[in-house]
């Protein structure tokens, strides 16, 4: 797996607001992650969520981001529109839901999809995006050993 891009955000724009209008909290473009295992990551709005959280740790892929612009027709959005942490290139996401994997050195428990909802059309401006996401909204998982992430150059 190949990390195009990496992002962190301190706080929750979108869980807990249901019924009132979305946070303000920036998610923030890093060249680097701490991965803690257990935990999540450092200085992530979910480190220590809950304990054994399943989403410690998001994935989404860019060849599904870069589809979405082309077939939606939105040139101009960004990927951190999605709130993932990691954006990968090379591998079916979808394929590491159950499973153990490895990305530079520190390993993940792949737990289900991050399943897009409504708030996806609010973030991206536009109503196509909850329903074009569904069955490819990116990777929930679980951090099971300590490690830094990096952006591959």
């Amino acid at each position: 797996m190949k990390v195009s891009e990496l992002f962190i955000s301190p706080g929750h724009n979108f869980v807990g607001h249901h019924g009132r209008p979305a946070g303000d909290h920036p998610i923030v473009a890093v060249d680097r992650i701490e991965c803690v295992g257990g935990h999540g990551i450092l200085g992530d709005r979910f480190f220590d969520q809950e304990p054994d959280f399943k989403g410690q740790i998001t994935f989404f892929a860019m060849e599904v981001f870069e589809a979405l612009k082309e077939e939606l027709g939105l040139p101009g959005v960004r990927p951190e529109l999605t709130r993932r942490n990691v954006f990968s290139r090379g591998v079916d996401l979808n394929t590491l839901i159950g499973a153990e994997f490895e990305v530079q050195g520190v390993r993940f428990g792949g737990s289900e999809e991050c399943r897009p909802c409504y708030w996806m059309n609010e973030s991206f401006g536009d109503e196509r995006v909850e329903g074009w996401l569904q069955g490819r909204g990116g990777l929930r998982a679980r951090i099971l050993t300590d490690g830094v992430i990096k952006a591959d150059v």
